[in-house]
């Protein structure tokens, strides 16, 4: 009984987190603020966290994994590369447009210092099957012979950027919208 107590504190302090970063930024989220919005007290958050930056660090991991196990769903590595990169991507912005606060919380860890170099290095580990599936298009002759991080700009960045104007109520994504922009990121990346 008491272990699920404590997996319930330690997750109301993991979303008060991801909510007080997303609407304030790292810096102006205090521990005694996450304690308060989590409805535990301040000490209680070390039993889990041993500081802040392990706090956040955890969360980016907790959410970059549930990023990539939605991105990896369905995904088969035997699936010819267009339809490979095709499904990963409409896995991804399914997910970043169905989980607006972890999408804006992975888009401030990844374009700031939140987040430790070593859990940075480790997340990377979660997007290797879409790696793998660059190179084989890459040897196939499908994709461009460039860095994964040219690929990653031009082909899944910009899905941050249509969270970003849909949660401001710019702009609607539609079904022949996401087809189009699916279209434009593989003509970024792709040869054919």
């Amino acid at each position: 009984m008491m272990e699920g107590k404590n997996n319930d504190k330690r997750t109301a302090v993991l979303s008060a987190t991801l909510n007080l970063v997303s609407n304030r930024g790292f810096h102006n989220t205090p521990m005694a603020k996450i304690a308060e919005l989590a409805d535990v007290s301040a000490g209680t958050i070390y039993n889990y966290f041993s500081n802040k930056q392990d706090l956040v660090d955890s969360l980016y991991l907790e959410i970059k994994n549930a990023f990539t196990t939605a991105a990896f769903q369905e995904y088969d590595e035997d699936m010819p590369v267009k339809e490979g990169v095709r499904c990963v991507w409409f896995n991804m912005i399914g997910y970043k447009m169905s989980n607006q606060k972890q999408a804006n919380f992975l888009s401030q860890c990844e374009n700031s210092q939140i987040v430790s170099e070593a859990v940075r290095k480790r997340a990377l580990q979660h997007l290797q099957p879409l790696i793998e599936l660059w190179e084989r298009g890459q040897k196939e002759g499908t994709i461009r012979m460039v860095s994964p991080y040219l690929l990653y700009a031009y082909a899944v960045y910009p899905l941050s950027f249509f969270v970003a104007i849909e949660e401001r109520n710019e702009f609607k994504l539609t079904k022949e919208m996401r087809e189009q922009s699916f279209e434009m990121a593989w003509s970024a990346i792709s040869l054919k």
